[in-house]
Formats: C-alpha cells, sequence, structure tokens
C-alpha cells in the first residue's frame, strides 16, 4: 500500500488537545500526585476535611452536599477547605462548571501569602474549564496558577501546568505558543515521559519530525511500555519514511497492550500497511 494513503489518517492520530474524556480530566483531578504536601494533602484524621473526603470515596453525592453546607457556614480557611472537597466531590459527579467553581473561590480566599496552594486550585479550576470546553476561561485560569507556581517557586507545579497550558493552546490552534509552553514543561520535569510523549506529538504535527523522533526517543527510555508512545513512535516513523520501524513499534502495541485502544489503533495501522513484502 502506498505510503501517501496512510498520512492523513496518521497525521490525525492523538495530539495533545482538549477533546480528551471527563474521565480522563476526572482522574486527572482527583488522582495527580502532589509534588509538595500541604493542609489538602494530609489533613488531620479528626478534622472535617478528612470525614468529607472519606465520604466522597464512599458516596460522592452526600460529600456534595455536606461541603456545599459547610462552605456556606464557615469562613476564611475553613470555607476555603470546604470548596476544596466540594470541587473533588462536583469532579466525581461530572458537574464540571460546580467544580471550577469551587476551584476557583477556593484560590480566590486562599491568602496571597500562600502561592503554592493557590496554584493548584488555580491548575484544577482550568482543568474543570477545559472539560466544559471553554478554551479561553481554561487559559486565563492557568495562567494565573501559572503566576503562582513561579512566586511560589513550585517547579513541579509550574511544570504540570504548563502541561496542561499546552494542551488548551493546541485546543485554540497557537501551535507555536503550546511548543513553547511544553518546552517549559521539558525544562522543569526532564524525566516526564507524559511531557516527551506531548512533545513528540506535537513536533510531529507541526512537520518538525527530527524534534519529534529526538522526543519520543526519550518518551521511550522513560516509559518502554507505554502504548501511547509506541502509537506514537509508529506515526512519527511512517511519516518519516521508516516503514520497518512503524510495524516494529505498533507490532509491540499490539503484543503488550492488547485489548486496548492503543491495541486497536495500532493493528489498523498494520492492516493498512499490508504484508511485509519481499
Amino acid at each position: 500500500m502506498m505510503l501517501t494513503t496512510l498520512i492523513l489518517p496518521l497525521m490525525l492520530q492523538a495530539a495533545p488537545d482538549a477533546a480528551r474524556s471527563d474521565t480522563d480530566f476526572a482522574a486527572e483531578l482527583q488522582d495527580r500526585q502532589p509534588r509538595t504536601s500541604s493542609v489538602i494533602d494530609a489533613p488531620r484524621p479528626d478534622s472535617w476535611l478528612a470525614r468529607c473526603l472519606d465520604q466522597l470515596e464512599e458516596d460522592a453525592s452526600r460529600a456534595h452536599v455536606q461541603a456545599q453546607i459547610r462552605r456556606d457556614t464557615t469562613s476564611g480557611e475553613e470555607r476555603v477547605l470546604a470548596n476544596h472537597c466540594l470541587g473533588l466531590a462536583a469532579t466525581e459527579l461530572e458537574r464540571w462548571e460546580e467544580a471550577r467553581a469551587a476551584f476557583n473561590s477556593a484560590r480566590q480566599e486562599t491568602p496571597e501569602g500562600d502561592p503554592r496552594l493557590r496554584a493548584r486550585f488555580g491548575a484544577m479550576a482550568g482543568n474543570a474549564a477545559l472539560v466544559t470546553g471553554d478554551l479561553d476561561g481554561a487559559l486565563s485560569l492557568l495562567d494565573a496558577a501559572r503566576a503562582d507556581a513561579i512566586a511560589a517557586n513550585a517547579g513541579g507545579m509550574q511544570g504540570l501546568i504548563a502541561l496542561d497550558r499546552a494542551r488548551v493552546l493546541v485546543g485554540l490552534d497557537q501551535l507555536g505558543e503550546a511548543e513553547a509552553a511544553l518546552a517549559e514543561a521539558r525544562n522543569l520535569q526532564p524525566e516526564d515521559a507524559e511531557t516527551r510523549l506531548l512533545s513528540a506529538t506535537l513536533l510531529r504535527r507541526m512537520g518538525r519530525l527530527a524534534e519529534a523522533q529526538e522526543q519520543i526517543e526519550e518518551a521511550a527510555r522513560l516509559d518502554p511500555a507505554g502504548p501511547a508512545i509506541g502509537l506514537e513512535a509508529g506515526v512519527i516513523a511512517i511519516l518519516g519514511g521508516r516503514e520497518e520501524a512503524a510495524r516494529s513499534s505498533w507490532q509491540s502495541v499490539v503484543t503488550l497492550s492488547p485489548d486496548t485502544s492503543f491495541a486497536a489503533s495500532a493493528q489498523a495501522y498494520l492492516d493498512q500497511l499490508g504484508p511485509v513484502s519481499e
């Protein structure tokens, strides 16, 4: 099969854009590991926040109601913590506008003397806005979160925010600005496989295949069995005219990650290529 017949579907293959599922964002908002500890990471076992977080795991709807009541009847730090739990509960319930509002309120009511915590709440609000499709709003929130992270000298947090900003900027078709955000993320977290993968994907979309190859090799070094990495490695290889390398990458995805969407995509590409010629 001629190589040119593959180019359109390959170029449409997953890029670091905003069109990810609500489930993906829910996992990021709730499960992303904090780079530094704070009151919201390790609340006292007997505190209201600890009880609300426990309730969140058992009954998100009940935790949502409890957090609303707490938010409306407290002030200061207690209200901030109530908004934090409310945002998490709304995320679990996929009530994204409420999650955005709660996280944004938590940020605004956190003292400016705690920019690290303000950055975390701002990033969570930005991610919630991204799920709703409000890219301009998401970018505004993430820009503010980035400024807070810089003020706090929180490099790990800044790297995560840079990654989120890149996704929004791709959604806004500002690819140059998105690549600058990914370069910032690479500088702050050079050993992060996701950052390298998204960098490779964007550089490939921009037609910068040599640089994309460098980034996908780094991603593979950091996560050799990652199916998304293997899939993207094959895309970059086929666009560079390296059919054997593309076959090898896609076959590894099929072998190592069967019964996944990545394997299905990889097999479809292999089927398009057809059998190996003599």
